[in-house]
């Protein structure tokens, strides 16, 4: 590899994985953080090695940076129109293929791309499965205007579904508050379990001041999980709930 540092393996084995599915001519649409940089460069890698043309969309100003500086063909969402597929990361992953994803602040693009595909696949280490979502504080991006009345209103959407009490915190980044690539801040809400996903993906929808949440609901259609010894499991949603709880056992 030509990171600068040694990638972790499990999540090697995942980025692999995914970039074989890469075919000659598609449009990719390429994650953010720490799994999707590796993925980004293990693509360029065979870009080089095979003279793959491919034409990507990347989900923020970093991957389109690194992307760029790799030699992969970076155009916007708008310029390619429409992607075959979408190889990004998580931050959980359930028995569903439901996510979490937002840890980078990322989620409004990521969630745009990956619907813009006919295909999304992600990526992750065993770490990140999970038998339910919400252990990982849930981010909702939100527009600067009326934070604090956005604040009140997404506290009483939790209450309304039985998560009162739960911290909502506003993201800081040395100590000011963090600002999204779109110019948002966001909330990060630490839910320790979230009871009902789709009902809470409705209810933070309808706030006006929420601009996206980071519950990515029956988007993901494969998930490749790597392996510390380099190998790979593939979750699908047809998966049958026993296979699945028989395979996570295997992932450590």
């Amino acid at each position: 590899m030509s990171m600068s540092s040694q990638p972790d393996p499990a999540k090697l084995a995942a980025s692999r994985a995914a970039v074989a599915l890469v075919r000659d001519g598609m449009r990719l649409g390429l994650g953010t953080g720490s799994t999707a940089s590796i993925m980004v460069e293990v693509l360029a890698e065979r870009v080089k090695a095979e003279g793959l043309a491919l034409r990507c969309a990347a989900t923020s100003k970093a991957t389109a940076e690194l992307a760029g500086r790799l030699g992969l063909r970076v155009e916007s969402l708008d310029e390619i129109g429409w992607l075959d597929l979408t190889i990004d990361g998580a931050d959980e992953v359930d028995p569903d293929l439901n996510l979490i994803k937002g840890g980078g602040g990322a989620h409004l693009r990521e969630k745009v791309v990956a619907q813009a595909s006919d295909r999304m696949v992600v990526i992750a280490d065993p770490g990140k499965v999970v038998d339910r979502l919400g252990a990982f504080h849930l981010p909702v991006e939100v527009i600067p205007f009326g934070l604090e009345a956005t604040k009140v209103l997404v506290g009483r959407a939790l209450e309304r579904l039985e998560l009162s009490g739960r911290p909502i915190l506003l993201r800081q980044r040395d100590g000011r508050p963090f600002v999204t690539d779109e110019g948002n801040h966001i909330l990060d809400l630490a839910l320790e379990a979230i009871p009902d996903a789709p009902a809470l993906a409705r209810a933070l929808s309808a706030i006006p001041g929420v601009v996206e949440h980071g519950l990515f609901l029956g988007i993901c259609d494969l998930a490749i999980i790597g392996r510390p010894d380099g190998s790979v499991v593939e979750l699908t949603r047809e998966d049958e709930g026993d296979a699945l709880a028989d395979e996570e056992g295997a992932l450590l």
